[in-house]
């Protein structure tokens, strides 16, 4: 989504100094909502420096329980703190903080009711977007395609933040951790950031691969069929250390 553009200094909550007493909103925030809070700030700031989003746009979130945390809209990744948690329940309705939750909140919510996701991110990523105005899936340019579901779909274009371009993500994720949205961007989910975030990562150099591919000219890509995925979507499952 497009975030709005604010100044962090007139976004209630944001602090210039110590001498700014906030009111809070809701219940106190629990010890495992802190350090989830403390771990979704951390893989907000990787989506800026890894160059998967600009400035306030994308965000993340991140499900404890039956709360979810969520980035603020509007608001600079390194001037959130910790006692800046932002957190809605599985209605949107907010709980934790004062500082008004992202624009794209109806998709994230979608997510959760819809999915095991425990987190959502949502990135601008440049490859990956180029790719969502030109096909209506990804093409299985690549075994890490069977991590995800297979060919990632592009879900269609709808209005940042509404409940219609919530409603086309969740088509495009059937049976899928992940869709592109078109001329928008990526969305992807996991049991964890880590593995929510690892999956923008892979979609994004999948997309930068694929159009790499398919820029030599007089030629096409070789794809990989059904069976050539499944069987690495089933030798992924294995994958890494045990224990």
């Amino acid at each position: 989504m497009a975030e709005e553009r604010r100044d962090p200094g007139g976004v209630r909550g944001v602090r210039e100094d110590a001498q700014d007493v906030r009111e809070p909103r809701g219940r106190s925030v629990r010890p495992e909502e802190a350090h989830a809070w403390e771990v979704l700030v951390a893989t907000a700031r990787r989506t800026v420096s890894d160059g998967l989003v600009v400035g306030t746009s994308g965000n993340v979130s991140v499900r404890v329980e039956d709360t979810v945390l969520v980035t603020p809209s509007g608001v600079p990744y390194d001037r959130l703190a910790p006692d800046d948690v932002t957190g809605v329940d599985l209605d949107g309705r907010q709980v934790l903080g004062t500082l008004v939750p992202t624009s794209e909140l109806p998709m994230h919510l979608a997510v959760y009711r819809t999915t095991d996701a425990r987190a959502v991110v949502h990135t601008h990523a440049v490859h990956a977007t180029a790719v969502s105005t030109l096909v209506p899936e990804l093409p299985a340019i690549h075994y890490m395609t069977g991590a995800l579901g297979g060919p990632v779909r592009v879900a269609p274009y709808a209005t940042y933040g509404t409940d219609e371009l919530a409603e086309n993500v969740l088509h495009a994720l059937e049976d899928r951790s992940a869709c592109l949205l078109q001329n928008h961007g990526t969305l992807t989910y996991g049991t964890t950031l880590d593995q929510a975030y690892n999956r923008t990562a892979q979609l994004e150099w999948m997309c930068r691969l694929w159009l790499t591919a398919s820029s030599v000219p007089g030629l096409s890509p070789t794809l990989l069929s059904e069976a050539q995925l499944a069987a690495a979507a089933e030798r992924l499952q294995g994958y890494g250390q045990r224990g």
